[in-house]
């Protein structure tokens, strides 16, 4: 199918597709990678006024250091993220999560902050934002700001973008001293999860001192197991801990039936992946 007619923009900074979004009214939408938006143009699923290529933006392809934060600029390929030295020695789970991002083809052409702004709750890549409490930098009208994670993702598909504006980079703390997981579940290679786990886990003395857990596809949005947290911080980094922490990794979630599973599965797939990815991540 051949997608309506629409004007197209390309700036070359953050500032000139703030203008251009602005100029093309509430009806404007930014294309990043494409892996999203492109099929949904074609199946007239979306309409827009004018597309906003940020394609030319050099901002957005940086990942830079900051003291103890990785930034990963909104447009940096998966594949990018794969191969770039400062993530993969400082930003594991991050790496390991997108290695698990559809296929290759995909990989070369979507983006990180892409797939984080489409907020789809299957993706992989909203959960390791959650678990290692990354903030996101936002350009609009009114300038830039920071926001949270955790106040991201607002329900199925929604963030707190709002129509007017860009999402810069992405910062994430380093982890330093952590083993990590991604553990998913999906019915064939390359496609979306039925449930993922990420996992981040600091071990000292036998014991676990940290631990981050977040999981995908249990709710509209990335949910942070808290009480699988909880259960674990301070104990011994042993089976019978992370058994006993694992069973509750559905707490606080909201499970949907849909054609790749029902709620009821999700919960036990919550149960059995989180088992697994902690038990990898503590190096037990």
């Amino acid at each position: 199918m051949i997608p309506s007619s629409f004007d197209y923009a390309r700036p070359t900074s953050v500032d000139e597709a703030v203008s251009a979004l602005a100029s093309g009214g509430e009806d404007a939408k930014i294309l990043a990678g494409g892996q999203s938006f492109i099929p949904v143009l074609r199946l007239r699923l979306a309409a827009p006024s004018t597309v906003v290529d940020l394609g030319r933006i050099e901002e957005l392809r940086q990942v830079t250091e900051d003291g103890d934060n990785i930034t990963i600029g909104s447009m940096v390929t998966h594949a990018d993220v794969l191969t770039n030295a400062l993530i993969g020695q400082h930003l594991p789970l991050l790496t390991a999560a997108t290695d698990t991002v559809a296929d290759r083809q995909v990989r070369n052409r979507g983006t990180l902050g892409g797939a984080l702004a489409h907020a789809d709750p299957a993706g992989d890549l909203g959960a390791v934002a959650v678990a290692l409490d990354a903030t996101f930098e936002v350009a609009g009208s009114g300038g830039r700001r920071t926001v949270a994670a955790a106040d991201f993702f607002q329900d199925y598909l929604t963030t707190v973008l709002g129509e007017g504006d860009v999402l810069v980079g992405i910062s994430f703390p380093k982890q330093v001293g952590y083993g990590v997981r991604y553990e998913k579940f999906n019915r064939m290679a390359q496609a979306w999860a039925t449930v993922g786990v990420a996992a981040a886990v600091k071990v000292e003395g036998g014991n676990i001192t940290d631990a981050r857990v977040a999981l995908t596809n249990m709710s509209t949005v990335p949910v942070r197991a808290t009480a699988v947290e909880q259960a674990l911080v301070g104990k011994p980094a042993n089976a019978q801990t992370i058994e006993a922490a694992a069973q509750q990794a559905a707490e606080g979630t909201n499970p949907t039936d849909d054609l790749s599973a029902k709620a009821d599965y999700r919960v036990h797939l919550a149960k059995v992946l989180t088992k697994r990815a902690v038990t990898a991540a503590a190096g037990i």
